[in-house]
């Protein structure tokens, strides 16, 4: 089914929806109790049934033989058993409570585990032990759980980076890695962090989302996603510009889907997030330095790999340095049609932060070269934002016209209209809307056999020699 039908039959769903969405590695270092926990029996508790459960345990633990499951159900026997000898007075929901705890303390994340199991948290911020942030919906707030003590976020620490090889220590303060099913994590700790261990996770979604949920969750227009599914077709580059977290990884998913079947992709990111469901599809991840600090393969490395791997379509997930020359050369080399991120806060910005990232790959050019550059390898660059309620929404999309003396020029094609303002709920009521201005590449689109049609983009009236008028 071609993309027009698909927008036809999720038009007529309501975009105005609300905005959806291992076996440890060490055993944990008993860490000392600090005050409040000293004089809470439950803590105390706690403490004393993980105790007699390690003692209980002790290799089982960590027996690859068994699997998770079996882990979890060996875990639950031998605590019950504990807690029984402790003959202390609980409550069912107490009982369960201090299972449930224990459990994600010996094989999970700790407080950290019931957030990453909810589907509906994006992201979880946890500043130092006695405070953990959480986004629901796009809206950041404070939960209820916390961590005993700043001993007990480094163990979680410790046990993530120890699951991809890293370490995180005084002289290693600073770690990126992620978890089994792909979630991103940042790790910071003392002495670069003041108050205590800092640990930023932001989860991968269980399905990616399709244009089919853009539409329904108001991210986009059908007039504006039926340009990109063309645009894609077309074999016109895209650059994706947007703050952190205004899903722009989501928006090159859903872009990248575009893609005819048939086409060799190859996709290269930092963290691996893109799901593509072609068959032609070759992942390659960045890889950072080892404990001696050798090793490390750089996106701008896997760039210039890619060339050599006859790639038909080329998926950065995001620029941020000296791979922005190499993504441009070849972009202007016979690899047009490629994706790619970066972060800035408007079209214009991002042709701004893309000359400054070619500055960064140590090659001395003129600005005007590096313009031209730009100007000739990226087609359109689609703006996405985050807006006050927590929603997340392509606010433009411009097309990259050229060169006019030393000024790229652009056509704003889409752009938001924030004057509907927001309903009583804090919701916001704005849409995306053409501009009416038609394209440049539009010929070419149709010589590819790919029609815009003349609702949105009206074609221009013919003269007398049979040509447009472009006034």
């Amino acid at each position: 089914m071609r993309l027009g039908d698909r927008l036809r039959d999720a038009a007529g769903t309501s975009a105005d929806d609300p905005t959806a969405a291992a076996v440890v590695a060490a055993r944990p270092k008993a860490s000392p109790p600090i005050a409040s926990e000293s004089a809470d029996p439950f803590h105390q508790l706690k403490r004393r049934a993980q105790e007699g459960l390690f003692a209980r345990l002790g290799s089982r633990l960590y027996d690859v033989t068994l699997d998770q499951a079996q882990l979890g159900s060996l875990v639950s026997q031998e605590l019950m058993t504990v807690l029984e000898a402790e003959q202390t007075a609980l409550t069912g929901e107490e009982r369960q409570r201090l299972v449930r705890d224990i459990t994600d303390d010996v094989l999970g994340l700790g407080p950290l585990q019931a957030f990453l199991d909810d589907p509906t948290v994006t992201e979880v911020m946890v500043n130092g032990s006695a405070s953990i942030y959480v986004e629901r919906h796009g809206i950041v707030e404070q939960s209820e759980a916390r961590f005993l003590d700043d001993g007990h976020v480094r163990q979680v620490i410790e046990r993530i980076v120890a699951q991809v090889g890293r370490r995180v220590d005084e002289s290693s303060p600073m770690v990126d890695a992620r978890l089994a099913d792909g979630s991103r994590v940042n790790a910071i700790v003392p002495p670069l962090a003041v108050d205590g261990p800092m640990l930023t996770i932001r989860k991968f979604a269980e399905s990616a989302l399709t244009v089919g949920d853009l539409l329904r969750l108001g991210s986009l227009s059908p007039e504006a996603a039926e340009l990109l599914d063309l645009c894609v077709l077309g074999r016109m580059s895209i650059l994706i510009s947007g703050g952190t977290g205004t899903g722009k990884t989501t928006l090159l998913n859903v872009l990248s889907s575009f893609i005819p079947d048939h086409e060799r992709i190859v996709t290269i990111e930092d963290a691996v997030e893109l799901r593509l469901h072609q068959e032609h599809v070759i992942r390659l991840e960045s890889r950072p330095p080892n404990i001696e600090g050798r090793g490390e393969i750089t996106i701008r490395d896997l760039v210039r790999n890619a060339l050599r791997m006859r790639p038909d379509r080329i998926v950065v997930g995001e620029v941020r340095g000296g791979e922005a020359l190499d993504m441009l050369q070849a972009m202007n080399t016979g690899h047009e049609g490629s994706l790619s991120t970066l972060h800035a806060n408007s079209p214009r910005d991002a042709l701004s932060r893309l000359e400054t990232m070619v500055l960064m790959a140590g090659i001395d050019l003129p600005v005007r070269a590096i313009r031209e550059q730009v100007a000739s390898a990226i087609d359109l660059i689609v703006q996405v934002s985050r807006m006050r309620d927590g929603s997340r929404r392509i606010v433009a999309i411009s097309e990259v016209n050229g060169l006019e003396g030393d000024v790229i020029t652009m056509t704003p094609l889409f752009e938001f209209d924030h004057t509907r303002g927001i309903d009583a709920d804090g919701r916001v009521l704005g849409r995306l809307r053409a501009t009416g201005l038609r394209p440049r590449f539009a010929d070419a689109l149709r010589d590819a056999g790919l029609d815009l049609g003349g609702d949105v983009f009206p074609t221009p009236p013919m003269n007398g020699d049979g040509h447009g008028d472009v006034g």
